[in-house]
């Protein structure tokens, strides 16, 4: 009777611990693996790395609905330009030449915080190094126009055709090397063209520009106050002037003057985007 006894107390006891064991691992297991949770969880994370690709995607989507800028301006035949449309009539066009030589750049940074574009005419000879290339980039990834001024600087009118030739075509391949894509614009050294170099800008699809006026090359304007003065006051200041100017130490210094003193007087800048150019 007591062997009896003590073969059922043992098997209760058995019993009761395997209970208690089943209901600590059915415990554990909920508290680090509900199936509620977890899919919650999962669901979070997979619209978080959605909406993150989503994002990726149209950052890196190409704009490919960019429209050209609208023509709102057009070269007369004494170089100013007059207003197409209701373009605003009261606005002048900025022009920096021979660059990027030595103040090109703290040119183009002056006209950046001023807001005023402008076309930047380059000789072939500027952009020759790495480091001259690497200014040039910078300065059309400024957003500037960069136009074609020759290779050396040449009188057109005193060289061959072929000279000539050489001197615009070599300058557009080079720009283009470095920018990738060729001028919209040339203008010759000395405003001195030929029959030739006409046709050939032409054939390349480019705007034929000479000038306004300018002053910066003459003896009394080779100081910043004086330059700003006369690029201000002058008779040849009017609507749709073409404004000449250099790649020169007082240049540069007096372009802050001379873009501010154009404004008070009532002057907008024309953004060489929106002139009319040649047919392509």
């Amino acid at each position: 009777m007591k062997k009896q006894l003590l073969y059922i107390i043992a098997t209760l006891v058995l019993l009761l611990s395997a209970c208690t064991e089943d209901g600590e691992r059915e415990t554990t297991f909920k508290e680090k693996e509900d199936p509620a949770t977890t899919e919650n969880e999962a669901d979070d994370e997979n619209a978080a790395n959605d909406e993150e690709s989503e994002d990726v995607e149209t950052a890196d989507e190409p704009n490919d609905t960019a429209e050209p800028a609208e023509k709102l301006y057009e070269l007369d035949a004494n170089w100013y330009l007059q207003p197409i449309g209701e373009a605003n009539p009261k606005a002048v066009l900025l022009t920096i030449d021979d660059a990027p030589d030595k103040y090109a750049l703290d040119m183009a940074k002056t006209l950046k915080e001023l807001d005023a574009p402008a076309i930047f005419f380059v000789n072939g000879h500027f952009i020759d190094s790495d480091e001259d290339k690497a200014v040039l980039k910078e300065i059309h990834d400024m957003g500037f126009a960069i136009g074609n001024h020759t290779n050396t600087h040449v009188n057109l009118q005193q060289v061959s055709e072929a000279e000539q030739e050489e001197e615009i075509i070599s300058v557009n391949e080079a720009i283009e090397e470095v920018i990738g894509e060729r001028p919209i614009f040339f203008r010759a050294p000395f405003g001195n063209n030929t029959d030739f170099s006409e046709e050939l800008v032409k054939n390349e699809g480019m705007l034929l520009m000479n000038w306004s006026y300018g002053y910066d090359w003459e003896k009394q304007y080779m100081e910043a106050g004086p330059l700003a003065d006369i690029m201000v006051s002058n008779e040849f200041l009017r609507d749709g002037a073409n404004l000449l100017m250099h790649d020169r130490e007082w240049t540069a210094d007096a372009l802050k003057d001379i873009v501010e003193g154009l404004r008070a007087k009532g002057y907008d800048f024309i953004d060489p985007a929106t002139i009319q150019g040649v047919e392509q």
